[in-house]
């Protein structure tokens, strides 16, 4: 052992004076063809080819995806065979990652093939201060194999690590919940129009209280769309999905979004279009946007000045309020035209996978333009609690599958409209000694009173549509008796007019006759 350590220390050794040699006594010109030649020459005798992907690429400013895919997916096979790993707290990760260190090597194998993965970092020749990182001084991973697998390597096994990186992130990631900034922000060196939070909310569809088979026909329609990416090509689409989300406020719209992107560990865009200065700002947002999210919109419609209260007009708060508001409104140019190129026009198409869900309490108010088919591919209405549902909420909250108020519940729910927002607030218990049964009579309780108030609010629409139609008959008659008496009225002057000007005629004829008598009178004087 010894003498083949002195073996190999005197090759080295040899080696470092060679190189040495060549440094000091060939010319800087002639350097360059013979390293050249001397990697083709080696070349020729190595039967290996590498690919190296480094961390940082093009301007140095965005970490390579495909470096990230390469890490994720070496990370299981790394933990297993490489001795030294390092930890890392990854921002978007729910947990610890391991990940082999620097100048470490380990081994894959992809149908029969030995591949061999080094992840490598070059030092910097220079000191140098840079507020970016700089592609020298970054790591990057090396991947050695065969030259005979070339093709298999290039065109299968590298697309297989990339998905399956991919794949993994999706898996590993914490979801986020983002909004669009009011105006473009900037974040460090790189512009973000979009601020975000962890998305921890809790709802799936397991506990989302609606009709099982029409909760069962919604999971399997986002589920296929995932799988589809290739047949949307097929049929020159984008690979986009739209939903409609309606009904009374308490049915469950935001908990459906929620659960829809925990279904599919999708990210969440809730545009608040209110906060987009124009169309060009819209498309901007759109681009902002990755891959396997759902973009939330809403979609109600602000009533019109008839809504308007006639209080409000006379309190000059409320006025100046109005008027701040307007002036709001007014520096938000986004058009309908350009809502609709949005959610499928040509920009729609920059980006795939993404599901944009518009909600709304009031459907009828909407365009129909923007919720044809095509645009929201499905409709889904969100309606008051029906007893499937409720025995959803009883099995979340009560923990219980059948109980003999049910049946007491399913008719009172027949009847009567409640939102499942309602039924879950009675059936939460609001001290430690509730059980079911006193959750569940509250909430029968809470039925005959809705049901009451129902009945209450009909009579008084009733007596308000009656007296409603009384004023309106009242104020017909008052019309028709005030047109009446105006006729009279007018009649009346025109007889007037007509018998004085009758007697004014007869006057003049008598002035008349009065005055040829005088006449006479004076001639008879005068003879």
């Amino acid at each position: 052992m010894a003498e083949m350590m002195t073996q190999v220390g005197s090759a080295i050794a040899g080696l470092m004076v060679a190189y040495a040699m060549f440094q000091n006594y060939f010319p800087y010109e002639l350097r360059g063809p013979i390293k050249r030649y001397t990697q083709k020459f080696i070349s020729l005798l190595y039967p290996y080819i590498q690919i190296t992907f480094p961390e940082y690429q093009g301007d140095g400013f965005e970490r390579s995806k495909a470096f990230a895919a390469i890490e994720r997916y070496l990370n299981a096979t790394s933990t297993k065979q490489a001795k030294r790993l390092q930890a890392n707290v990854i921002r978007d990760s729910e947990a610890i990652v391991l990940s082999m260190a620097d100048h470490e090597e380990v081994t894959d194998e992809y149908e029969g093939v030995k591949l061999w993965w080094a992840s490598t970092q070059t030092t910097p020749n220079r000191q140098s201060i840079s507020f970016y990182p700089r592609e020298d001084e970054k790591r990057y991973f090396k991947l050695t194999f065969h030259k005979r697998y070339r093709d298999m390597i290039t065109n299968n096994y590298l697309k297989h690590v990339l998905d399956e990186g991919k794949a993994i992130t999706v898996r590993e990631r914490r979801r986020k919940l983002y909004t669009n900034n009011k105006s473009e922000g900037w974040h460090g060196y790189r512009r973000s129009m979009w601020s975000h939070v962890i998305f921890e909310h809790p709802a799936s569809f397991d506990t989302l209280a609606m009709d099982p088979g029409k909760k069962q026909e919604i999971i399997d329609d986002l589920i296929n769309f995932t799988r589809s990416k290739d047949y949307y090509a097929k049929i020159g689409k984008a690979w986009k999905r739209g939903y409609l989300l309606y009904g009374p406020p308490g049915t469950g719209k935001s908990t459906m979004i929620a659960a829809m992107a925990n279904l599919l560990k999708y990210d969440v865009y809730d545009l608040e279009l209110t906060a987009v200065k124009d169309n060009t700002e819209l498309r901007k947002l759109l681009i902002d946007t990755a891959s396997k999210s759902i973009e939330k919109k809403k979609a109600d419609k602000k009533d019109g000045e008839n809504g308007k209260k006639k209080d409000e007009e006379k309190d000059e708060v409320k006025e100046k309020l109005n008027k701040l508001e307007e002036e709001k409104n007014k520096t938000s140019q986004v058009t309908l035209s350009g809502l609709l190129n949005f959610i499928d026009g040509l920009w729609s198409a920059c980006g795939s996978e993404r599901i944009i869900v518009f909600t709304t309490n009031y459907i009828e108010k909407l365009d129909p333009a923007l919720i044809r088919r095509g645009r929201m591919d499905k409709h889904i209405e969100l309606s008051y609690c029906g007893f499937e549902a409720f025995k959803v909420l009883a099995k979340n909250y009560l923990d219980i599958d059948s109980h003999e108020l049910f049946a007491t519940v399913r008719r009172q729910l027949e009847e009567t409209k409640m939102t499942p927002a309602d039924v879950a607030e009675n059936l939460m218990p609001k001290s430690g000694s509730d059980d079911e049964e006193i959750c569940l009579r509250r909430l029968i309780k809470a039925l005959e009173e809705a049901k009451e108030e129902e009945k209450r609010k009909a009579e008084e629409e009733e007596k308000r549509k009656a007296e409603e139609e009384e004023k309106q008959k009242a104020e017909k008659l008052a019309k028709e008796e005030e047109e009446r008496k105006k006729k009279e009225t007018e009649n009346g002057a025109d007889h007037q007019s007509d018998s004085k000007h009758e007697k004014l005629e007869n006057g003049v004829k008598e002035n008349g006759e009065a005055d040829e008598n005088l006449e006479n009178g004076v001639k008879e004087n005068g003879k």
